[in-house]
């Protein structure tokens, strides 16, 4: 990492100077130090799950005697069925694999080793026999022979439950699964205990698995719309927020006709030639677009009245937009940083969850009530997934929290560069240079921060599920007020740490002061972060909302006039939540350049008066900003003397 000194002590007085992209050294060390051993330890339960057996039992599958498919396997002590040579058979294969126990988290049923999984339905005990001459695949018990399947008594109970469904090895992991969907269909039946009609969830899962091409499609446009109005801020950012004003508008208000159309022809079509089941269907949706109806009237208003009163806010967004939209020219790479920030998330959670698997099925082997052979890890070992999912949390913030450190360090960059062409060949390469060799113990800090709120708000969660329906209301009120407030701080601790992690950028200090020093400047500029801040953070949020609205209008077209009569409201809810995620994910990108161009500025302006030597590094567009914004404050009477002084822009 080379040489590092801290920089903690120059940092104590309030009066210092800031010297931009100067005095580079090393912050919070100990914390990057405790971050790495926390590292090994995620490392130690991997490799200890893998050196127990865990692997070969994961990836090859084990039968209920504790042998493992496809292998020759020892002799446990007092386990009947023990110790079989299984190498001809790699395939686990379950007697009845939609019995499962949610509470354990695994499916009740005796697994098998085959030769090969049936990939036709097997009706009678006649066809399991005939697929084992032919194939060579037992799929009754190992005491049993193959011409005893249709004499023995015991063939009711150690013989699959029939019919056998027609099943496929899952790829890489060697067992049986069925490939019709009706078992996977029960178990999100299970999963949803507040559903009492049952038939309206077989008819949502329905609908979902008929409209699955359409919701594919619909979540690809909602990516396309979202790189589209990337683009479209990037190049005509300057009219951008009037034309997204007027789409929203304009959209709300047409789907709200939309829905309101479709609800009264629904209402008035002909429903003698149905039959009672397609009439239920009909009832359903007709009662979800009146719900939608209603829900999308009282947004529309809601939305109208907000645009009515910030309507003299939003030209003073267009000079930020703009501004930030010149970011984007000169750095065009943060457009795909959600990108990698997502394919290193991806990364982690398969290694996580693969790791979960690995814990799943390490430890020794013990024999249950039924006889059959469970793994478990005994002592302090057992509660090594505690430690597991701490990681989950905090690697998953350290990871954001990089990417915020990339970003904040490129704007950085950019801003206090005078001549911009002097900029580096690519300052997100250069930001993320500096995030490894500097700051990588600054957020590994503000990670573990985030990661100390959010456990003890997952723990009430938890706790509250558990206990829903029987805690009494006084406790149900106090649990969640907890909970609230602990996501109203994890809120408010995101945002200051976004913030201090761009002080750090700027002056190279440690988390601790840097944040002190980013909440002293959000403070003594509280005006300018409402009217500045909130302002383009909603302009953003419309943009959301357009292209949600966009995706679900055409998903409301479409699955509205398919042939099949299915239930559509659940389809929608996933394509809507889709569209904002990816909207979420590349508009996020955008607001916090904002947030870090204002902080710049904020700092700018404090430390620089335009004069000789002290000359402002912003750009004549932003100090337009300024100016407008500061006479918007003084007509509502709230300019301050410190706001009276020309501000002069050094000339570029």
């Amino acid at each position: 990492m080379g040489c590092c000194s801290s920089a903690s002590s120059a940092a104590q007085s309030s009066k210092r100077e800031w010297k931009p992209l100067e005095d580079r050294s090393c912050t919070d060390i100990p914390w990057l130090l405790l971050f790495i051993l926390f590292c090994i330890g995620m490392g130690f339960i991997c490799g200890f799950s893998i050196a127990t057996g865990a692997a070969a039992r994961l990836v090859s599958g084990y039968d209920s005697y504790g042998n493992i498919c496809g292998q020759k396997n020892t002799k446990l002590e007092a386990i009947p069925n023990s110790g079989m040579d299984h190498t001809q058979r790699k395939y686990v294969f379950f007697l009845d694999p939609c019995n499962l126990d949610l509470i354990n988290r695994k499916i009740k049923s005796v697994a098998l080793c085959v030769a090969a999984c049936p990939r036709q339905e097997l009706k009678t005990l006649s066809d399991v026999q005939k697929f084992a001459e032919i194939n060579g695949s037992a799929l009754c018990s190992y005491n049993l022979k193959p011409s005893e399947y249709t004499t023995s008594p015991k063939s009711s109970v150690l013989c699959p439950k029939l019919p056998v469904p027609a099943s496929a090895p899952i790829p890489f992991f060697h067992r049986c699964a069925p490939v019709n969907i009706s078992c996977y269909a029960k178990f999100a039946e299970a999963l949803i205990t507040f559903v009492s009609d049952n038939s309206v969830l077989h008819r949502l899962i329905s609908g979902v698995m008929t409209s699955k091409e359409i919701i594919l499609g619909l979540c690809l446009l909602s990516l396309v719309l979202s790189m589209i109005l990337m683009v479209i801020i990037r190049y005509i950012s300057r009219v951008l927020v009037w034309i997204l004003t007027i789409l929203v508008i304009l959209g709300s208000l047409g789907g709200t006709g939309v829905l309101w159309w479709l609800y009264a022809k629904q209402r008035r079509s002909p429903k003698e030639t149905v039959t009672p089941e397609q009439l239920q269907i009909a009832e359903d949706n007709l009662r979800a677009l009146l719900i939608y109806a209603i829900s999308a009237t009282v947004f529309t208003v809601i939305l109208f009245l907000i645009m009515l009163v910030m309507r003299k806010r939003v030209a003073l967004t267009i000079a930020l937009f703009h501004v930030a939209g010149k970011v984007f020219i000169h750095l065009p790479l943060l457009v795909f940083q959600p990108f990698w920030t997502f394919f290193a998330l991806v990364l982690f959670w398969v290694y996580w969850i693969m790791t979960l698997l690995f814990l799943g099925t390490t430890g020794s082997p013990v024999q249950n009530e039924q006889g059959f052979v469970e793994f478990k890890i005994s002592g302090p070992l057992q509660y090594m997934w505690w430690y597991h999912v701490v990681g989950l949390i905090w690697i998953s913030e350290f990871i954001l929290a990089c990417q915020q450190m990339t970003v904040a360090g490129a704007v950085v960059t950019y801003y206090f560069t005078r001549d911009k062409r002097n900029l580096p060949f690519t300052p997100i390469l250069a930001s993320v240079n500096r995030l490894i060799r500097y700051h990588l113990g600054t957020v590994a800090k503000g990670s573990f921060i985030i990661t100390l709120v959010k456990i003890p708000r997952m723990i009430l969660m938890y706790i509250h599920s558990q206990l829903k329906g029987k805690e009494n209301a006084c406790a149900r009120c106090v649990l969640k007020s907890c909970i609230c407030c602990l996501w109203c701080l994890e809120k408010c601790l995101n945002y200051l740490n976004q913030n201090a992690y761009t002080a750090t950028a700027i002056n190279s200090t440690n988390f601790c002061t840097s944040a002190k020093d980013a909440f002293v400047i959000l403070v003594e500029n509280a005006l300018r972060v409402a009217t500045i801040n909130t302002v383009g953070d909603f302009m953003l949020f419309l943009g959301k909302v357009l292209i949600v609205c966009s995706t679900g209008l055409a998903g409301i077209m479409l699955l509205n006039y398919q042939q099949d009569y299915t239930v559509w409201v659940l389809p929608l809810i996933i394509v809507c939540l889709f569209a904002f995620l990816v909207a979420h994910c590349f508009l996020s990108i955008y607001e916090m350049v904002v947030d870090v161009l204002f902080l710049c500025f904020a700092i700018d302006t404090k430390y620089n008066d335009g004069s000789p030597g002290r000359e402002f590094y912003m750009d004549k567009v932003l100090m337009e900003f300024v100016e407008n914004s500061r006479k918007a404050m003084k007509e509502a009477g709230k300019g301050g003397v410190a706001d009276a002084r020309e501000l002069k822009p050094m000339i570029k």
